[in-house]
This record gives C-alpha cells, structure tokens and sequence, in this order.
C-alpha cells in the first residue's frame, strides 16, 4: 500500500474478528515501528503484548473495578481542560458523532456503557500496552507517540486494525500489578489489535480535519 494512503485511510478499529494474528506478524509491525525516530535515539518505549486467557482476566478484572466505582488513576493524567479553540474542535466532534449515532455520547450511562466496551477490547484477540521508564521526562512522551503512530500505520499496512484507548489505562497501578510490570514504568496507551470487523459504510463516523489554511503559516 502507498505509505500516503495508508496514512490516509487508517481508522480507529472498534470492531474486530476474534481470530488472532499470526505471531510473526505482530513481531513486523512491532519491529517496523521500533524504526520510529525518538530524542537522542533514546527509543523510550516497550510493549506487553496480551492475548488468551490473560487477556479475558484482565477484561474481567478492569470491568469489575469498574462496576464498583473506583477511581481512575492513569499513569498519565487526563487533560484537565483545553483551550477555547481546541475545546470547541472536541465538542463539534462530540455533537457530530451524537448525531450519527442518534444518541448523545456524554450521556453517563452511555460513557460507562463505551468505559465495558474498552476493556473488552472491542473483541479484538489481542492489546499491546506501551510502557516506559517513569523517570523518562515529558519529551520521551512525545517519541512514544511517534512509536504508536508508525506502529498504527504499520499495522494497517498488513491488514490488521487497531485503536488507541485512553479509556484502558484509567486503572494503570491494577494493569501494571496483573501484568507483573514494575511501578518504575508508567502506562502510557492500549491499543486493542486484530482483524477488522466489516461494518457497513452507513454506520461509519469518520472524523473532520482542518482546514489546511486554519493550522499552517508560509513565512519567507
């Protein structure tokens, strides 16, 4: 596939097939996104890839800390809030995609109905989690997003869909306890990865971008 085009067409996947991908598969989008440039060469990233059993245990232990009200506590902090023009950005997306779907999304009920979805993994047969050092400074942050960029893109080359989910690390001390990965890394995405499910164009919300004039300045 064209790189321009795989880059264009990526989705974010919420529907997968349970059919797991071959493991020599996910060992080439892994490798190919270690090819991702990072500060120094520093590579502040490494994944646990969970599938199986393990995986099942783990949808039923976040649903249940869920189910019982405790509090998020991601390794990584929510935004606390945005600024006004990416505020509005959010909110039109919101009210866009409430539309499509006929529902409003910031309805509780429906926030903690799409919270189950997530740690379900949306049905896909596998997550990768990406961790790293938690002494590494904010910058390293920033190369890790590149990591799940390359590795996303990637990933679709092959066929193979996935999502990023904040959601998922909410409870980031409990996923690091069952994953016996030590308290000096800190959780930073999930992205739940499979075989997408085909669903029909009707139904698909596929998100806005910019005007290209709005977000670029030429200076000569």
């Amino acid at each position: 596939m064209d790189a321009i085009e795989c880059i264009k067409s990526r989705m974010s996947i919420r529907k997968f097939k349970p059919d797991p991908v071959p493991s020599d598969i996910l060992k080439k989008i892994i490798s190919t996104a270690q090819r991702s440039p990072s500060y120094k060469n520093s590579q502040p990233w490494e994944v646990a890839v969970v599938s199986g059993a393990k995986k099942d245990a783990l949808t039923e232990l976040l649903i249940g800390l869920l189910e019982k009200g405790a509090p998020p506590q991601p390794d990584i902090p929510e935004p606390a809030g945005w600024p006004q023009h990416i505020d509005a950005r959010i909110k039109k997306t919101f009210a866009e995609r409430s539309a499509k779907l006929g529902v409003n999304i910031n309805d509780p009920d429906l926030v903690k109905k799409a919270k189950r979805a997530n740690f379900r993994f949306y049905g896909a047969p596998h997550c990768i989690f990406v961790f790293q050092d938690r002494d590494l400074p904010s910058w390293s942050i920033f190369d890790a997003g590149l990591f799940c960029q390359t590795l996303m893109v990637a990933a679709h080359a092959e066929g193979i869909g996935t999502v990023p989910q904040a959601f998922v690390i909410d409870y980031s001390a409990e996923i690091r306890r069952f994953l016996s990965i030590g308290d000096n890394k800190r959780l930073v995405i999930a992205l739940s990865t499979g075989y997408p499910e085909q669903i029909e164009p009707s139904k698909l919300f596929v998100t806005g971008r910019e005007p290209l004039d709005s977000i670029i300045k030429w200076i000569e």
